[in-house]
């Protein structure tokens, strides 16, 4: 009837009052507690297999002289990861750069002198190795699988303190990262698993105990952003460590920088990109002088492929380019140049 109020109740699905004290069930921690146990087990499970493969690495620098002219040696410490039986260890090239020794310590106390057998600073990896046999060792992965999200584990040695665990997640893939060389390392891996100075050169490792990356670095005064080096380029480097010692890669003997192209010139001669690579110097005798490349070009190509920037030129010269005739395309003022290169070998 129209001005008399009705007589009922609201209640509401997400109000803790529209359910009696009594009434209300007790919460059900069953399966949260079966997932958090879980999770535990994992973790356990994975560091109980890769822990003893885990290395801790001390260095002792070569000697320098100090502001008093006094020679002083400096010391470091790091992490390292047996990856076969007969005593080779990943690591990170800048824990070992300009190192006069290195001692690589197992879990089991077992100290030993370990040999560099080489290292590439262009994607921070070196391998080590120690006269020791039927060492533990870990097993690799596959980083093309990775998603993000995924559970990843640091193992390593922060700050001195031995066989330290850390838990989070794959942030993030195909993160590229500048070594101290200048180069780019490609598909760099982000994790939030917290890292901290002696991480340097540890696993990181997924739910299986599978490493599938090395712990490189981590953003200063940033939490949560650390990086490693993907598996697949560790099984790459490592091989041609093992083979040659080295990595050899492509030269050309120029200083660059990417500078934006005009308009007009992008207009005119219909290229496919904005920017290109600004000739800054040229090596006296290197490959771009005997091509004829001139301080002030812009190069927009090299060997059939665009050159937005001095990374995609880095990209392409890999071991296979050296010796091998290529086409370089380049901007001198407005007009559009084409000669042939033969990149040499880089004196890194």
């Amino acid at each position: 009837m129209v001005g008399q109020p009705l007589d009922f109740e609201l209640r509401f699905l997400d109000s803790p009052s529209s359910v009696d004290e009594g009434q209300r069930p007790p919460p059900d921690l069953g399966d949260a507690a079966d997932v958090l146990d879980a999770y535990s087990q994992a973790v356990t499970a994975v560091v109980s297999k890769v822990g003893p493969a885990v290395v801790h690495i001390r260095i002792k620098r070569k000697a320098q002289a100090n502001s008093r002219g006094m020679p002083s040696e400096g010391e470091g410490a790091a992490s390292g990861v047996v990856i076969a039986p007969d005593g080779y260890i990943v690591t990170n090239s800048h824990v070992v750069e300009e190192a006069g020794s290195v001692e690589a310590s197992m879990a089991d106390g077992t100290t030993y002198t370990a040999q560099i057998v080489g290292q590439d600073p262009a994607t921070d990896l070196a391998l080590l190795r120690v006269p020791g046999s039927g060492l533990p060792a870990v097993r690799l992965g596959d980083s093309d699988r990775l998603r993000a999200g995924q559970l990843a584990i640091a193992i390593g040695n922060p700050l001195g303190f031995q066989s330290t665990v850390t838990t989070g997640v794959i942030s993030a893939l195909g993160r590229s990262l500048r070594s101290r060389s200048g180069r780019l390392i490609e598909n760099i891996i982000q994790t939030d698993a917290a890292l901290n100075p002696g991480n340097s050169g540890g696993p990181l490792v997924d739910s299986h105990g599978l490493v599938i990356g090395i712990n490189t670095a981590i953003i200063q005064f940033a939490q949560g952003i650390c990086f490693a080096v993907p598996v697949n380029t560790v099984r790459r480097v490592v091989s041609l460590l093992i083979r040659e010692g080295k990595v050899t890669r492509g030269y050309l003997g120029i200083a660059g920088q990417q500078v934006p192209l005009t308009v007009r010139l992008v207009r005119y001669y219909r290229l496919p990109q904005e920017s290109g690579v600004f000739v800054m110097s040229v090596n006296p005798g290197s490959p771009a002088e005997a091509a004829g490349i001139k301080e002030g070009d812009i190069i927009i190509s090299l060997d059939g492929k665009t050159t937005k920037g001095v990374d995609d030129i880095h990209r392409m010269l890999t071991k296979d380019a050296i010796g091998r005739k290529a086409e370089i395309v380049v901007v001198r003022h407005t007009e559009k140049l084409e000669m042939s290169i033969v990149p040499a070998v880089s004196p890194e």
